[in-house]
């Protein structure tokens, strides 16, 4: 780490370049503002490893790589500047002077626009560690080549986790979805194509408490919630969606997060600190999606250059 920084005085730093940290970084450069978009790791978040978007406005299907793909060319074309290697080491967020230290610069902008998304939350098994990324993934795009012809178990039941099975099943010679209620909560269309797959077994009611193998994966042990009964099932790779976590923790103390972890902030996306606006699935809401996402980033985006003119506008008044 540099012992002297750079300072650099900057109208706004958004934080986190998914959809919505993209959509405001489009607004932002068209309204001329002196902005960074800083990221420390893949542009465009959650949705990169959707493969089937088929839900946004103006595209009848596309894969959520190429989609936020899109977005990032129009935020660079429009003349966003987005920093995917200078990783963030402080943040300090007061209402009359806000600071984003990196390993690199020291950034004191007015205003600050947090859209760092959230992470998988972790299949919760003391193994979790040992086979995470050789045997426990999350990302179906990634790593699902991996396992052509092989034995793989799904857990969750919401859209993320059906897409996934439906996905994995080009490759799998057997996918078992482990589920701890007895229904699915994905859309029925989904529903519909993952229960009439020949390769898909349900697993109703149940949750993984162990895994097992000698250097890679080769089963694990699963619990009916009501029965208490134990059973084993093959399986080389285990595909895990059961929820996200918000990636608040760099903001604890600072800002007001609730017992979840997402940061307040109504339709106007305004926190409690002064010149800090929050967008995306790290916002306080009812429904995340990729839609309401960007409709985030764009208030945030249109909130930050008022908040901006306004103090200017008084400072000089």
């Amino acid at each position: 780490m540099q012992v002297n920084k750079e300072e650099k005085y900057i109208d706004l730093v958004i934080i986190g370049s998914g959809p919505a940290g993209l959509t405001a970084a489009i607004y932002a450069a068209r309204m001329k503002l002196n902005f960074i978009v800083l990221e420390d790791e893949l542009v465009g978040g959650q949705i990169r490893s959707t493969y089937s978007v088929e839900n946004y406005p103006g595209f009848k299907i596309i894969s959520g790589q190429e989609l936020v793909d899109k977005f990032y060319e129009q935020a660079l074309s429009a003349g966003a500047t987005i920093d995917e290697f200078d990783n963030i080491v402080r943040v300090s967020l007061k209402d009359n002077e806000k600071i984003i230290e990196t390993d690199s610069f020291i950034y004191k902008a007015e205003t600050v626009i947090i859209a760092t998304g959230s992470q998988y939350r972790p299949l919760p098994i003391k193994e979790e560690a040992t086979y995470h990324g050789n045997g426990i993934h999350h990302c179906e795009l990634c790593d699902g080549e991996m396992y052509e012809d092989k034995d793989i178990i799904v857990v969750g039941g919401g859209n993320s986790a059906i897409e996934g099975a439906i996905f994995l099943s080009r490759y799998a010679k057997t996918i078992t979805i482990v589920h701890q209620f007895d229904n699915l909560q994905s859309e029925k269309s989904l529903q519909e194509e993952v229960l009439n797959n020949p390769k898909v077994t349900m697993v109703w009611d149940s949750e993984i408490r162990h895994a097992y193998g000698e250097g890679k994966l080769e089963e694990v042990l699963v619990e009916n919630l009501k029965t208490k009964e134990t059973s084993k099932i093959k399986a080389d790779g285990i595909f895990v969606y059961i929820g996200m976590i918000p990636k608040t923790k760099m903001f604890e103390d600072q800002i007001d997060i609730n017992k979840w972890g997402y940061i307040k902030a109504g339709e106007t996306t305004t926190t409690n600190v002064e010149g800090v606006f929050v967008a995306g699935d790290v916002r306080e809401k009812l429904f995340r999606q990729l839609t309401t996402a960007n409709a985030d980033g764009t208030v945030a985006a249109l909130m930050a250059e008022r908040y901006i003119v306004n103090k200017r506008r008084k400072s000089n008044g």
